[in-house]
């Protein structure tokens, strides 16, 4: 029997299992690792920091390497792991490639996701983590952190938001900044701003909305601001039913606090999207306006969920770099904008 097991959240080994030799491990090598077993073959899938690999191991011949193909991309992650507080929550700092001790003080981006989906801190060379690194090379300092809530923790760690699924992400979030600016006393606390998309988009709402002395700017991206418009299933799931457990409802969602906004947020939404549809955002707007809340929104024609298209990709990472510049105030005070600015 094969299956996936792990005693650290950032990595995913495989195993394999039978009576007579008990568990054994055949994955070595820090990463995200899978395998498909047939005809006495064995194919072992590894995505790791390096990139992806893959091995064919079959009885009585030699391990096989099968060559990837897969595109190299043009900045890879340069990822410090540490452990933050007291929950040891799994967090990555990424610097810029040519910052230098004592150099400067560097403002400081919280790029989570943070909700029961997915993992974002993991020992894989995934897009995100580019993406992250492509961030820091404009002269960031990017944390990205998995909280309570998110998987490879165990079952009370995802229950942990059962009722209420903003609080405890919300504060683990700020556990890791604090976690990184004590390894890392170059990061500038009076600049931090934070950015997320789906549940990660709600998560940075609520940050600039409830803990403004912490978060100084946020980007909102395809966020379900009013959890009683989302998926029905996945809501009571976590919430309970909204006729019986309306203050869960009213706790998840960042749309209740819009009158508290002191702080630059922009919304980003795309009109076409099927699975958080665009009118969380156009209400999360009215509420603003009705609070008379400044804020920006930048809608997206055609694009879902996930925005596709490398011009189209291309043109809203630099849409939402510039925001945060100008909310920052680093296009006056220096900070963002080093000697290897990515382009």
């Amino acid at each position: 029997m094969l299956f996936l097991a792990t005693d650290e959240p950032t990595e995913r080994h495989l195993w394999s299992y039978d009576p007579s030799r008990g568990a054994v491990r055949l994955s070595e090598e820090p990463g995200l690792h899978t395998g498909h077993r047939s005809a006495g073959a064995l194919l072992v899938a590894s995505h790791t920091p390096h990139g992806h690999s893959f091995r064919l191991l079959r009885d009585g011949l030699p391990d096989t390497e099968i060559a990837s193909l897969a595109a190299e991309p043009l900045l890879s992650p340069r990822v410090t792991w540490l452990r933050a507080g007291a929950r040891e929550i799994r967090t990555a700092l990424l610097l810029p490639s040519w910052h230098r001790a004592g150099a400067g003080l560097l403002p400081v981006l919280m790029a989570p996701y943070a909700g029961p989906a997915m993992q974002l801190a993991v020992r894989a060379r995934h897009w995100w983590l580019c993406e992250a690194q492509w961030f820091a090379e404009s002269g960031f300092a990017v944390v990205v952190a998995d909280g309570r809530g998110t998987r490879g923790r165990g079952p009370a760690w995802e229950k942990a938001v059962h009722g209420d699924t903003l609080t405890a992400p919300l504060e683990d979030q700020v556990t890791a900044l604090r976690a990184a600016a004590a390894h890392c006393p170059e990061l500038d606390l009076g600049r931090v701003a934070i950015r997320g998309w789906s549940y990660g988009g709600t998560l940075a709402a609520a940050a600039v909305l409830r803990r403004p002395e912490v978060f100084h700017a946020a980007v909102s991206g395809a966020a379900p601001s009013d959890q009683r418009l989302y998926d029905t299933h996945w809501r009571e799931r976590f919430l309970g039913h909204p006729d019986q457990e309306q203050a869960n409802y009213e706790r998840s969602s960042p749309i209740g606090d819009a009158a508290r906004l002191r702080r630059p947020l922009l919304l980003v939404h795309g009109l076409a999207d099927d699975n958080v549809v665009a009118a969380h955002t156009l209400r999360m707007s009215a509420a603003l306006l009705a609070a008379g809340r400044p804020h920006q929104v930048l809608p997206l024609p055609g694009a879902a969920h996930a925005p596709t298209g490398q011009a189209a990709v291309a043109g809203l990472l630099h849409c939402q770099l510039d925001f945060l510049r100008q909310a920052l105030d680093l296009t006056t005070r220096g900070g963002a904008s080093g000697p290897s600015r990515a382009q």
